[in-house]
């Protein structure tokens, strides 16, 4: 990664707006690469100078554990947030190697999902809970599970626009389908303001002839939603979660850390057009 002075001038410290933007990291399908993009994005967006705040929404708790934190000591996480068990500022903390604030997650979390379905306004409770840190934050990334369950839901409406992650092959064609069609639904009956932000191509080795020809169809189908950053399938991105450290801090001059941080920088860049 270049080093302050060779990056752009928008990118040196300067916050966007004072509103957070808000971002739902979402694919129905397990294991394209959810988790790793929002942790590497927060880091990356925080070493561009934003503040970010990460909400980790999977019971799995990955990437609280991917920012550094101990998901087995923590005392209060999002579930407590979401339950009203405890507020925003007793929940939050800060990822130590990644420089973010994270919102973190247990096994807990899996308990909320029964418990909301009796709350009202259960798929407004993370929107509500975000709106006490609005103006606290340039960008909000929010970890969804790789489900449409009420949690995902909570993400969404709580959301500005969602970031797809997505593997270049013909099942994952398949999922997009499916969540395009269910962000359209969340659009029309809960969240006006909700818009696809853009799909990411994530563990991309263009030696794949079948990647190549599903990379040009999704650019064929979705235009200029397709960010221009690819992020390669890279084995550093893959062991920096084992040492509790984000892949852009992990090994900064590695290729997908290089990506990721491309990727924020493009970012950055398309939400002044929104």
């Amino acid at each position: 990664m270049p080093d302050s002075a060779a990056r752009p001038r928008a990118f040196q410290g300067k916050s966007l707006t004072i509103m957070a933007h808000i971002f739902c990291v979402a694919n129905q399908k397990g294991g394209v690469g959810k988790t790793t993009t929002s942790v590497n994005l927060a880091a990356a967006l925080h070493q561009s100078g934003q503040r970010t705040l990460l909400v980790d929404l999977d019971p799995q708790g990955n990437a609280t554990m991917g920012s550094g934190i101990d998901k087995r000591t923590l005392t209060r996480s999002i579930y407590h947030l979401l339950v009203g068990l405890a507020g925003l500022d007793a929940v939050k903390t800060t990822s130590v190697p990644g420089g973010y604030d994270v919102l973190p997650a247990n096994r807990d979390l899996a308990g909320a999902e029964i418990e909301l379905v009796n709350l009202e306004r259960r798929e407004m409770r993370l929107k509500e809970a975000l709106a006490q840190c609005a103006n606290d934050y340039d960008f909000v990334l929010i970890d969804c599970p790789p489900s449409l369950s009420l949690l995902t839901l909570n993400g969404l409406c709580a959301a500005h626009g969602v970031i797809i992650p997505m593997q270049c092959e013909y099942y994952a064609l398949e999922g997009l389908s499916d969540l395009v069609n269910s962000i359209k639904k969340v659009h029309a009956n809960l969240n006006r303001d909700l818009k696809i932000i853009g799909l990411l191509r994530v563990m991309f080795d263009p030696r794949i002839t079948l990647q190549q020809q599903v990379s040009a169809q999704i650019e064929s189908h979705f235009g200029n939603k397709v960010f221009y950053a690819v992020v390669p399938r890279n084995v550093r991105l893959a062991e920096a979660p084992s040492h509790g450290v984000p892949g852009v801090v992990f090994d900064k001059t590695s290729r997908g850390a290089l990506a990721y941080f491309a990727f924020a920088e493009e970012l950055i860049e398309r939400v002044q057009t929104l």
